[in-house]
């Protein structure tokens, strides 16, 4: 892949936010060039908007730390820089439908690290490893919303998604998985 896609982060100075942009930094595929969030960080650049809740181990990378914080309810805005969105953004389950359904029915692909869309009927939630024949339901979650273009995908619960792949890895090689006991911290 030779062009990088533009890519955008909705809720980008939140935690989850902080990790997309590190994750997607330096990423082979994607390049970050626009970051929004709620209306008091609009407008800051993305170091003065995190600053003092910074809260990832590395440094703001450099690739977002000037980019301008935008409002995440502006689709329009987004627009203008990108047609792919990660979402993170904190709101009520009801707010977050409404905006990323917005962001689809505008034409974006919104990857959705929230739980509000985790029991629609059309939106697949993908662990790509173990589950990529979900994404045939796009169509229909097009047609059934009016999204155009665009379309809603998510991803598992954290604490699901860390051992589903090895449980997945040990169901691929024939092994018959009876039990598994499984705590998490996720509260603390």
């Amino acid at each position: 892949m030779n062009k990088k896609i533009n890519v955008g982060i909705i809720g980008a100075t939140g935690m989850v936010g902080q990790n997309f942009a590190c994750l997607l930094a330096d990423h082979p595929w994607f390049n970050v060039n626009y970051v929004a969030a709620s209306p008091k960080s609009a407008g800051k650049t993305y170091v003065e908007a995190v600053a003092g809740r910074w809260l990832m181990p590395e440094k703001i990378p450099d690739s977002v730390s000037g980019l301008t914080v935008h409002d995440a309810g502006d689709v329009s805005q987004a627009a203008q820089h990108c047609n792919v969105v990660f979402s993170a953004v904190s709101m009520e389950k009801s707010a977050i439908k409404k905006l990323e359904s917005e962001y689809a029915r505008s034409g974006f692909v919104v990857v959705s690290n929230n739980s509000a869309h985790r029991s629609s009927e059309d939106v697949p939630v993908l662990i790509p490893e173990i589950n990529p024949e979900h994404i045939e339901i796009i169509p229909e979650q097009q047609r059934s919303h009016g999204f155009e273009k665009g379309f809603i995908v998510v991803k598992p619960n954290c604490s699901i998604q860390s051992y589903m792949i090895p449980v997945h890895a040990l169901l691929q090689a024939g092994y018959k998985v009876k039990t598994l006991f499984v705590t998490t911290m996720q509260s603390m």
